[in-house]
């Protein structure tokens, strides 16, 4: 099965992705994941896409199509995989559909988590993160256990730069005007299936089975 999770900062597409790969048998390919260890071990590729990161704006079309491009060709003819991150513009979606054309492999569906805004903010702000194994809490609803440091090695937690406030706002005004053109990209191809986010992690990755499964396209309420 191969499936592109899209959705806002913050939405959830990590944690929905690393589920939904589990459930399904596939691998998670994250195209964040990848990006923040290039980042972290400052990388030519990593600086560079960190100036954009840093501002919430997208990393450049050119830098993500390359990355993914050696992902999907080093897992062609595997059991599939869910592409969380990627794609975020309609030139990103062109180039993976002539990549997946070329593979004979074309997506079997596209799953577009939706989130109040003011919701977004409120998660993407509370966010910490261990920079050293990468683990994330949230002051609010999942708090580290150990206050400031990481539960997993004790490392001081940060705010990513790219979690501050003024930065959320930009990022999600960056996905208004770049990125939710593809819910009409893929809604014309009759991949599209839009779910309502909120919930608990469970419910709303049984959501996303339960509509897999279904083989419909139609959106669906929180259930």
């Amino acid at each position: 099965m191969r499936i592109v999770l899209l959705g806002a900062p913050g939405v959830g597409k990590g944690t929905q992705a690393q589920r939904l790969a589990q459930r399904v048998g596939v691998v998670r390919i994250s195209t964040g994941d990848l990006l923040r260890e290039a980042v972290r071990q400052q990388t030519p590729l990593g600086m560079e896409a960190k100036r954009y990161m840093d501002q919430g704006a997208l990393v450049p079309d050119s830098v993500m199509i390359g990355l993914v491009r050696e992902q999907l060709a080093a897992r062609r003819g595997g059991s599939g995989y869910v592409l969380d991150g990627f794609p975020r513009t309609i030139a990103q979606a062109d180039a993976l559909s002539q990549l997946l054309e070329h593979a004979r492999e074309p997506l079997e569906a596209v799953i577009n988590l939706e989130v109040d805004e003011q919701e977004l903010i409120r998660r993407l702000s509370g966010r910490r993160s261990c920079p050293k194994c990468q683990r994330v809490y949230h002051v609010e609803s999942a708090p580290s256990a150990s206050g400031a440091q990481c539960e997993g090695c004790g490392t001081t937690l940060v705010q990513r730069d790219d979690d501050r406030a003024e930065t959320v706002k930009n990022r999600l005004k960056v996905y208004r005007d770049q990125t939710s053109p593809l819910l009409d990209y893929y809604g014309k191809r009759g991949l599209l299936r839009s779910l309502d986010g909120l919930g608990s992690v469970d419910g709303v990755t049984d959501r996303i089975v339960r509509q897999l499964s279904q083989g419909d396209r139609q959106q669906v309420g929180r259930s």
